[in-house]
């Protein structure tokens, strides 16, 4: 029987089918704790594995490597609980071990995007004051100006990291695994209460925000992610995680989660289409976590992908981040049969996930994000009475549950603003349940436009655009105009660079599916989007654009061009 979302028309709130969340009665546990007491029964088991090298670390020596940084954090270095520690690295295995020994100790681990610049980089150490940084011999330059203390990220393999030649670096990752006791207890004080880290928002839609993440935040994700692999009883797998590590997505998800039900990981510095491709190959990777670009991409090399590497030992991709066209999904069901290709519903605050498809149904293909996690509620409200609305009635998202972050850090007011006192989290993501119970997500709150006093979802515009044969990428922004005050326009990624389709093909393909108000008035042709590392179309760098020229147009009295 088909699981769906359970609806109670007299609360009018959406809980989840799925079996309710086994977590510890011991208030006293950490996320590591969580991820060891699993792995006790399979310490010899491979549990992480680094793409490039082949390396790879037992759930055993994880422990010991994690147990010891632990105890030199806090012995040799100072390091207490509430301390927060910044990462500023790409993917690797000893990423993951940095990490479980920030938190394991009480201290708070906070990670940042390896490609900031220094003045966003600024931000962030402003706003969260660490005790020390934790990088790469590639990034020291950069963060030497911060003056603060550096552990490098190396395992001893640069020679460049000689202490006497870097500044501000006080040790080396290989020492504080190399000496100190043998089997370390990790403190019974820290609780599932306290802060874990801090990862802070893309901030694609304003100041990225600190997000408060618990270690029961943690431990709630990390089941909810996996409770479709254990009802099936799978084996454990191999995951390949090559989602940035600095992102709620690819630690909480990707990494963490996969780690405590005894999944391998392996770890990919960055995202390469061809280097992914080989690791699904050489490792027999059985699942991934993605994001649509990537999923964009397979759809597009599939004729040479089909013919170069052997893929059979996959059976997931699961995609997250922003949606994808249901004719996208279906391309890539269609070149990998024997996978289930789902997509799924989270953001930083809920630690990563709210709603999937169940992979117990298989594919559906039905453009939605699935069903409601364990644990989770949800309501849908209207945005101008604030009601709670029925099925197939669009409104806010709102959401609860034992993974809702604590709060955006040193920022009372936005999490008011965000949580409200019954602990619902007003997403800002605009949406519906369907009277299957399946949540389809339709656009930002934010990101609608005001066109002549109507609403105009640019997600719903991007979905038709993606139905078209032709083309593999769009985004629908707001254009300045006098009569209607705002207008859809439209970028567009053709699938194939010499394609003949036109602005006016395009716009007919549309106009003959919505209302005159949602019809595009322009159409640019462009050969990628601008995206985020986590795969999210940077709407704000485009708007910004758009502006520019709508101002230098107004200028002129010129008429802005199409493409």
């Amino acid at each position: 029987m088909k699981k769906r979302s359970i609806y109670d028309p007299t609360t009018q709130i959406y809980s989840s089918p799925r079996p309710p969340l086994q977590l510890p009665a011991d208030q006293n546990t950490s996320l590591t704790d969580f991820l060891f007491r699993s792995a006790a029964s399979h310490p010899d088991s491979v549990a992480l594995i680094d793409a490039e090298s082949g390396e790879t670390m037992t759930f055993h020596q994880l422990r010991f490597h994690v147990s010891r940084m632990a105890h030199n954090l806090q012995t040799e270095l100072g390091v207490s609980k509430n301390d927060v520690i910044l990462i500023v690295a790409p993917n690797s295995i000893h990423f993951t071990v940095c990490f479980l020994a920030i938190v394991s100790i009480g201290a708070i681990a906070t990670t940042c995007n390896p490609l900031y610049t220094v003045g966003e980089m600024s931000n962030q150490i402003s706003d969260c004051n660490p005790k020390l940084i934790i990088t790469v011999p590639q990034l020291v330059d950069k963060i030497s100006d911060f003056n603060l203390p550096l552990i490098l990220l190396n395992n001893g393999t640069d020679d460049s990291s000689s202490k006497s030649e870097k500044k501000n670096v006080i040790c080396r990752y290989s020492d504080l695994i190399a000496a100190g006791a043998e089997e370390f207890e990790f403190p019974a004080d820290v609780k599932q209460s306290d802060t874990a880290a801090l990862f802070y928002s893309s901030g694609t839609s304003g100041k990225s925000k600190g997000v408060v993440l618990s270690h029961g935040n943690f431990m709630a994700t990390s089941r909810m992610v996996t409770t479709d692999q254990d009802e099936l009883d799978e084996p454990k797998g191999v995951s390949l995680c090559f989602l940035p590590m600095y992102h709620i997505f690819g630690f909480a998800v990707s990494t963490y989660a996969q780690l405590r039900r005894g999944n391998a990981v392996v770890a990919m510095e960055r995202f390469e289409l061809e280097k992914m491709l080989r690791s699904i190959e050489r490792y027999k990777v059985t699942q991934m976590f993605v994001v649509p670009p990537v999923m964009a991409g397979l759809a597009k090399a599939w004729p040479a992908i089909s013919q170069s590497f052997d893929l059979s030992s996959l059976n997931l991709v699961f995609s997250g981040a922003s949606p994808i066209g249901k004719d996208l999904m279906v391309d890539c069901a269609k070149n990998l049969p024997h996978v289930n290709i789902l997509q799924g519903y989270g953001m930083t605050e809920a630690c990563g996930v709210i709603s999937g498809e169940d992979a117990r149904e298989g594919n559906r293909h039905s453009g939605s994000s699935g069903i409601l996690c364990p644990g989770v509620e949800a309501m849908i409200i209207d945005i101008e009475t604030f009601n709670p609305l029925k099925p197939n009635q669009i409104g806010e998202i709102f959401f609860r549950g034992p993974n809702v972050m604590q709060g955006y850090f040193n920022n009372d007011e936005a999490t008011k603003q965000t949580i409200d006192d019954e602990g619902w989290v007003h997403t800002g993501d605009i949406g519906y349940f369907d009277e299957q119970g399946q949540l389809f997500v339709v656009d930002r709150l934010k990101e609608l436009i005001k066109c002549g006093g109507f609403q105009v979802a640019p997600a719903e515009i991007e979905g038709l655009l993606l139905s078209h044969s032709e083309i593999v990428d769009a985004v629908v922004l707001p254009y300045p105009d006098v009569k209607a005050g705002e207008v859809p326009i439209a970028y567009v990624v053709c699938r194939d660079p010499k394609s003949l389709l036109s602005e006016a093909n395009v716009q007919d393909f549309i106009a003959a599916q919505v209302a005159s108000y949602k019809k595009l008035r322009r159409v640019k042709f462009v050969d990628q989007l601008p995206k985020s590392p986590t795969g999210k179309t940077l709407r704000r760098e485009l708007i910004a654009q758009l502006r520019s020229e709508a101002e230098a147009c107004m200028q002129t009295h010129v008429e802005p061009k199409s493409s």
